[in-house]
């Protein structure tokens, strides 16, 4: 059955980011009712054409439980990812968790490049100039938005 396993033995408050344009990361909580030797494994599909592949670089709590993972050279495309978290245990069956992630939303930007700004004492003021951030998935500079605060004058 979809739904075998202990109730409230899934996993709790999943969340993954993305950042320096290649990196995942995935946490998550060990359910509140799984037994204390519950151990979890992270599964994931960048896209339905992709192999399914396993975490290789678990983030370990105190007492050895993977409660997260590292995914280096992740490219971001337009597709839906799939998540997915199952887990075992010698005293009772494990309810797997699943998500799918639209990975794009969930990327940290990195600040703008190379920014410059040249100011002279007339009343021209200052030219400010920046190379958009570092990204798997935009390849146009206009589609990002800029903001500046200018702290003192």
């Amino acid at each position: 059955p979809v739904f075998a396993g202990m109730n409230g033995s899934a996993i709790e408050n999943f969340s993954c980011v993305i950042y320096n344009v290649f990196l995942m990361n995935c946490t998550w909580q060990a359910g509140r009712d799984a037994p204390a030797d519950t151990q979890y494994f992270l599964y994931w599909q960048k896209s339905r054409d992709d192999e399914e592949v396993e975490c290789d670089l678990y983030i370990k709590d105190e007492n050895g439980r993977n409660m997260g993972c590292i995914f280096q050279n992740v490219s971001i495309g337009t597709e839906t990812a799939y998540f997915m978290v199952n887990g075992s245990s010698k005293d009772s069956l494990i309810q797997f968790y699943d998500e799918y992630i639209d990975l794009y939303k969930i990327e940290i930007l990195t600040a703008p490049l190379n920014v410059t700004a040249h100011c002279t004492r007339d009343s021209a003021g200052c030219i400010i100039m920046w190379n958009p951030p570092l990204t798997s998935h935009m390849r146009k500079g206009k589609c990002f938005q800029y903001e500046i605060s200018i702290q003192n004058k």
